[in-house]
């Protein structure tokens, strides 16, 4: 690993007792937006094709199939690389790792906007997910190292709406560089790239490593904050000596929360993005929606979630932590806006279903990820979210964008329907064996 990337070392000067509490929030209050900004950027790079669909379909010959393919190779690297991306996060000094991520990406992007060649664009595609891999474990393990388990929840929520802003924001750069360079596919591509690059150098601006690293306490010591482990045991440290694999075997592969929440998560993914990523797609061709419209409902779909996510991981928080209870709430309310979705001609219904399905697909999204990393040491979150991230989008994705295009364009948009209910029922039933499973926890039975 590169030297500018190795953890930074515990500071020799430490901050006065008088001064930690308003150090420490000056370095939340940083931290903060380094990471929401930050990951806006990834999105807004990860999006661009999505987004663009409809114009390459027609300008550059591709099929829906097609499509779905480019799509599908992001999906399969990406989960591949949050899987060894997600693990190496946690040996690595995270907002450089962050920062990283995101410049490789919008260099990798600018190669998208120069090539109308369908290969190349999946190898494109592939090559750039991996970079993508290094953004949300680098996230996921600082708010950890930052925030303790009485305002964890809320602080995840914010960042994880970075998501839904940065699909709004993608959507936003989309028209404007559409407007400035007259509908040019490779000027949008180009001028996603130049913003995140402006994103990458606010982030190595106003992030901060981990408290010790600045001279604080670290999180543990300053609010009391420990993890407990499915053997019973509690876990305060924020490094370790273990190998990656030894931590990958003993915190990840051997614990059935894990396990469970991914697959919860796994099956969300594929509802996500089996709806988010056919949005233009099923709207023109099933409701009658026009192409620009529909392109800025992809947009307004996430941005509308924002709220309604930070309100849920702040429910989860005055719950005690009771993040299964509420991600439950969630995925039952979605079944029913899946079928207004599915079944209603009326577009002002459907366009006030979809404001509401961005909450309830993309909180309990939200709390699942706080979920699995609160499971694991500290020093394994990285692996945890990198161990999720691989089935989300091997599986979750991938299942969502090529199948669904494939079955799309052999059977109708009934196929993507069926799919989206089984994937939905699947996550009811998880999440009601993680409740179970948390209660026997605190009780000392597991």
């Amino acid at each position: 690993m590169l030297s500018f990337l190795r953890p930074a070392p515990d500071a020799t000067e430490k901050v006065p007792p008088e001064k930690i509490a308003r150090s420490y929030r000056w370095h939340q209050t940083g931290v903060i937006a380094a990471l929401c900004i930050g990951y806006i950027g990834y999105y807004i790079i990860r999006l661009i094709f999505t987004t663009e669909q409809n114009d390459i379909m027609r300008q550059y010959g591709f099929t829906t199939a097609e499509v779905g393919l480019v799509l599908s190779c992001f999906g399969i690297g990406y989960g591949i690389s949050k899987l060894f991306m997600g693990a190496l996060s946690d040996k690595s000094k995270t907002i450089r790792y962050l920062a990283t991520g995101l410049i490789v990406s919008a260099v990798l992007n600018i190669g998208l906007g120069a090539t109308r060649n369908l290969y190349v664009m999946m190898a494109l595609m592939l090559v750039m997910s991996i970079a993508q891999g290094m953004g949300a474990a680098a996230c996921q393990r600082t708010i950890q190292l930052w925030w303790g388990k009485k305002w964890r929840g809320t602080v995840y929520s914010i960042w994880s709406s970075a998501h839904n802003a940065g699909a709004f924001a993608c959507v936003a750069v989309v028209q404007l560089a559409s407007f400035l360079f007259t509908g040019s596919i490779a000027a949008v591509f180009y001028t996603a790239s130049v913003i995140s690059f402006a994103i990458a150098a606010f982030v190595l601006w106003a992030g901060s490593e981990r408290p010790a690293a600045v001279g604080l306490p670290s999180i543990a010591e300053y609010t009391g904050d420990e993890v407990k482990l499915d053997n019973g045991e509690s876990s305060s440290a924020d490094l370790t000596d273990l190998s990656l694999q030894q931590v990958f075997i003993t915190y990840i592969l051997k614990n059935p929360l894990v396990w469970a929440i991914t697959l919860t998560s796994m099956a969300l993914y594929l509802v996500r993005y089996g709806i988010m990523s056919w949005i233009p797609s099923y709207l023109v061709q099933s409701k009658g929606f026009s192409e620009a419209f529909a392109k800025w409902l992809v947009g307004i779909f996430e941005l509308a979630a924002v709220p309604g996510v930070i309100l849920m991981g702040a429910v989860s928080d005055f719950l005690k932590d009771r993040r299964a209870l509420v991600c439950l709430g969630c995925v039952l309310g979605l079944v029913v806006c899946l079928t207004t979705y599915f079944f209603s001609s009326d577009k002002t219904v459907i366009m006030i279903d979809l404001l509401l399905m961005g909450t309830l697909i993309y909180a309990p999204l939200t709390l699942v990820g706080l979920m699995v990393n609160e499971v694991v040491p500290k020093f394994a979150v990285g692996s945890s979210t990198g161990f999720m991230g691989f089935f989300q989008y091997i599986f979750g994705e991938t299942l969502a964008t090529a199948l669904i295009g494939i079955l799309v364009a052999k059977y109708g948009w009934i196929a993507s329907n069926t799919v989206l209910y089984v994937a939905a029922g699947l996550a009811v039933l998880l999440l009601v064996y993680i409740m179970i499973h948390e209660q026997k926890l605190e009780k000392g039975e597991a």
